[in-house]
């Protein structure tokens, strides 16, 4: 990997990190966290909340060789031949320890069933790899975070599969001490519940499949727990058509600023995960129960059938 030397002397909000793998964790059956190491890993900004970043793996015959590097990495990257491009993923981050110069990554294992999984299912030691993330050397917004934390008072309902577990785990630990609310996580099995750190005033209810389809848990407990927090207080008649979009063809992802809702708005809901659920658990809070839209930040992380959504 190279840059120019007017890149290298600029600081961009996003750089390639090289990595390697310290060493890896089973936490349960589906999770397992990657702790990579890297020389200037301390210079790796610790933002916080869902902060996103792209994990690039290495080729079986040219390792990380081919992947460009600066801030147009990306735009060269999709430019390359197909068997030259190395996989690219979206993650978050988990945790950054900056003077240890390390950063965790959960990774959800579901055996061989795409490149990302396969890897950190068999990766050990020293395996190299590389981080797109966010430079703490640059002092503007870095983007890549789309949790919005809204006014003190308004409950929260943080909802999503076992895809957002590392997102939601890590907007918790950031939540005022006085966050209310309740989590609601949707995993494969019911021995994925692991242990998070969350203000008191959180109820973190996991939903184990063990082999139920998906949604078939997190969109009824949703309903439950909207309905019982609004109690009327809040819903309103739904006005007009809520927009749509076919989550087939489209991104699904809207994160709207909750600053500008109405007090009287009494609830904030974050929903990630697959896209179809996640239609489905906006268009209940917003067209059935009436929930300002500006009070719903929903994001399609994955879609059935396709291995990333996330560009």
């Amino acid at each position: 990997m190279s840059q120019t030397v007017e890149q290298s002397a600029a600081v961009y909000p996003y750089r390639v990190f090289d990595v390697e793998v310290l060493r890896s964790a089973r936490l349960s059956p589906s999770f397992v966290r990657i702790t990579f190491a890297g020389a200037d890993l301390d210079s790796f900004a610790d933002l916080g909340f869902d902060q996103r970043i792209k994990l690039a793996l290495p080729l079986p015959d040219a390792g990380l060789d081919n992947l460009p590097s600066g801030p147009d990495w990306y735009m060269r990257w999709r430019e390359l031949p197909e068997q030259q491009r190395n996989p690219v993923r979206t993650y978050t981050v988990r945790a950054v320890r900056q003077a240890a110069r390390e950063v965790d990554v959960d990774f959800v294992l579901h055996g061989d069933c795409g490149s990302a999984s396969r890897w950190a299912g068999a990766a050990r030691p020293g395996a190299r790899a590389a981080i797109v993330g966010p430079d703490a050397r640059y002092h503007g917004d870095h983007g890549g975070a789309d949790f919005r934390l809204p006014p003190r008072g308004r409950a929260f309902l943080l909802a999503g599969d076992e895809t957002a577990v590392p997102a939601i785990a890590g907007i918790l630990e950031r939540l005022p001490g006085d966050a209310h609310g309740d989590v609601l996580l949707e995993v494969p099995e019911s021995a994925d519940k692991l242990a998070l750190e969350c203000p008191p005033g959180m109820r973190i209810t996991w939903l184990g499949r063990d082999g139920a389809e998906h949604g078939s848990l997190l969109i009824p407990a949703l309903r439950t727990v909207a309905a019982r927090t609004l109690d009327g207080s809040t819903a309103r008649p739904a006005v007009g058509v809520l927009d749509e979009p076919d989550v087939d063809t489209e991104l699904l992802w809207d994160v709207p600023d909750p600053r500008g809702v109405p007090e009287r708005a009494g609830l904030y809901a974050w929903l990630a995960g697959e896209a179809g659920v996640i239609k489905t658990l906006r268009r209940y809070l917003v067209s059935e129960l009436g929930l300002d839209r500006r009070s719903v930040a929903f994001m399609g992380y994955w879609r059935l059938g396709r291995s990333e959504l996330l560009g």
